[in-house]
């Protein structure tokens, strides 16, 4: 697993890819710039592998890009209304970066920090790289010094495993990301339109204008945000705000954290077999249909990526949980680390 150069940035930091790999021909590839995931490569129903995520074949359109392929988002991901955050009595107020809301972290947020990185190769086998990255007091006006540290593990079983945990010096909102976009007939193969979505949410949080959150728990019956049972996402579209796509509340209000991560989703791509199911113990999974994505910078295979060209699942905690009772907690406080795991998981039929 030994690195590889992936080109240096304007600052003169370099960056390096590593990549892991099992015993079945899957395999990943992931930078220490912004832990980005930039290909996952699995097999068909006939054992034939493609990538099955959108990204760059260099760094330059990384830096440029605007859509978070494949990166690890935060200091807190999604949206944040008005960028407020209430904090310890006051409010803390953060970079509006997505018209009037707070996305992903900031207008440079961890996806945009180089990270360290130390290989592992686990008890089973697994592949295993460990992301390190010490986010300081005041960075995108979060407060507190951060140890953040992120593991990726690809699975004998062709599973992408996404581990998180954090410490903090000051109380301070952490709620971390994987923002893959996922295209099980491979990337560059066209829309995600015919690929068959289920999320295992009985409620939502609707959005209004410029895609600010409600705040408001409301149930996914009679909705076109309802993926109980699996829909074909192009059928869905015209039901979807924006054609964007929903957060979805994992669990009741006041439920407790699961011990171990739980089924959110799965999504099924007919032609080549192809099923991803996504396990995880967060509050939150945001599902994103790629609709922005416009085609302006080809993709690493050479061909552009429109919309819909890849769905994200993103599992985070509420971005506006702070001081609202019964949507979670994305506080990080001293003594506390904060342990959170998401796991992709990838079959055939």
């Amino acid at each position: 697993m030994n690195p590889i150069p992936f080109g240096s940035l304007s600052s003169g930091e370099t960056v390096e890819a590593h990549a892991l790999t099992n015993a079945a021909g899957a395999s990943a590839q992931v930078l220490t710039y912004g832990g980005i995931v930039t290909s996952l490569c699995m097999p068909d129903r006939l054992g034939r592998m493609a990538d099955v995520v959108l990204g760059y074949g260099s760094l330059g359109d990384y830096v440029d890009g605007t859509a978070y392929l494949g990166a690890i988002v935060g200091r807190v991901a999604g949206r944040v209304t008005g960028g407020l955050i209430p904090l310890e009595g006051g409010t803390l107020a953060l970079a509006q970066n997505d018209g009037a809301n707070h996305l992903h972290g900031g207008r440079r947020g961890l996806d945009r920090r180089v990270w360290g990185a130390k290989p592992r190769s686990l008890d089973d086998g697994s592949a295993s790289l460990e992301l390190t990255y010490t986010s300081p007091d005041g960075e995108e006006g979060y407060p507190g010094t951060v140890e953040i540290a992120v593991t990726y593990t690809l699975t004998a079983g062709n599973a992408l495993v996404v581990e998180s945990e954090a410490s903090s010096d000051r109380a301070t909102p952490l709620s971390l990301a994987h923002h893959s976009y996922f295209n099980l007939a491979g990337e560059g193969s066209g829309d995600i339109r015919g690929h068959e979505l289920q999320v295992l949410a009985d409620d939502f949080v609707p959005a209004g204008a410029g895609m600010a959150l409600s705040d408001r728990r409301v149930p996914v019956a009679g909705r076109g945000a309802d993926f109980r049972r699996a829909r074909r996402i192009g059928e869905a579209l015209p039901s979807l705000t924006k054609a964007h796509g929903d957060l979805y509340l994992l669990r009741a209000a006041g439920a407790p954290r699961p011990e171990s991560p739980a089924l959110a989703a799965r999504v099924h791509e007919r032609a080549s077999g192809r099923v991803l199911e996504v396990f995880t113990d967060e509050d939150c999974l945001q599902f994103y249909t790629g609709v922005s994505l416009d085609g302006a910078r080809p993709g690493k295979s050479g061909r552009p990526y429109g919309p819909h060209a890849g769905l994200c699942l993103e599992c985070h905690g509420y971005p506006n949980a702070t001081g609202r009772p019964g949507f979670g907690d994305i506080l990080v406080v001293p003594g506390r680390p904060q342990r959170r795991r998401t796991v992709y998981a990838f079959s055939t039929t």
